[in-house]
């Protein structure tokens, strides 16, 4: 009988209807729905989902132009290889940079816009978002969107979060920072270590249209060793593909893009 009743004590006490847990419960309830809160917004990454309900944060501009955009940089090892290539191509493009690297390499981040092309922001680091941070969110969009404007003299317009993961904090500090979120139509996968010059040309033209948005990589940094090598010697064959079809290539300050975002 007394061990029954002590069975019977530990399953009222373990039992999702009892006090303590209905305590646990409720304790928690808020903490889903700060993380909740937080990372619903990046259900914008997928692609299909964003270019439907989000054209302009897609990247969707004018039918007969398609905009260029690298990302992760400033990097001596890599970046001016593409300048220069792209100076060859007669293409000017947008690079979405890290603001601690900018602050690393202000004589790069200058020649970058020297050459004609224009700066935008990817961070400050090129950080994990899954825990909410969004002071620190805030803080260093801002501090990222600063040292472009001060190393360069030109504000920023643009803003894209490392890995295109758009979080309510991150939409709440570009929007503090007076940035205009911006991702992609297409991207290369140029990252990863088995991507080669053919595979990065043949999944970018898999989804490019009119009025696309290129995402591609001018440096390692985030991305497997030598990556970069990949990206660039596919890069002639794309710029031939949006020329041959008629779409000029530029940056998305000529893009026009459609306005489905406020800033």
């Amino acid at each position: 009988m007394a061990g029954g009743a002590s069975v019977r004590r530990i399953g009222q006490v373990a039992g999702p209807g009892s006090r303590p847990a209905r305590t646990a419960v409720a304790a928690l309830a808020p903490v889903a729905a700060v993380a909740a809160a937080h990372i619903v917004p990046a259900a914008t990454w997928l692609p299909r989902f964003r270019a439907l309900c989000f054209p302009g944060l897609a990247g969707t501009g004018r039918p007969d132009h398609v905009a260029l955009t690298f990302d992760d940089g400033p990097d001596p090892a890599s970046t001016p290889h593409f300048l220069d290539e792209l100076d060859r191509l007669a293409v000017r493009a947008t690079f979405f940079v890290l603001g601690e690297r900018v602050a690393r390499f202000p004589g790069l981040t200058r020649h970058i816009a020297d050459r004609g092309h224009e700066l935008a922001v990817h961070g400050w680091t090129h950080s994990r978002p899954w825990l909410p941070t969004p002071a620190r969110d805030v803080r260093e969009t801002v501090r990222a969107a600063l040292v472009v404007r001060d190393t360069t003299g030109w504000r920023p317009r643009w803003y894209r979060p490392p890995y295109g993961i758009l979080t309510a904090g991150r939409w709440a500090a570009a929007r503090r920072a007076g940035l205009r979120p911006v991702l992609w139509t297409a991207w290369g996968r140029d990252w990863t270590a088995d991507a080669t010059p053919a595979s990065v040309r043949t999944t970018v033209a898999a989804d490019l249209r009119g009025g696309g948005t290129i995402l591609l990589h001018d440096t390692d940094h985030a991305c497997a060793p030598d990556s970069w090598r990949t990206t660039l010697a596919a890069l002639p064959d794309l710029i031939r593909i949006c020329h041959h079809t008629g779409w000029s290539v530029g940056p998305l300050s000529a893009h026009d893009l459609r306005r489905s975002v406020r800033r």
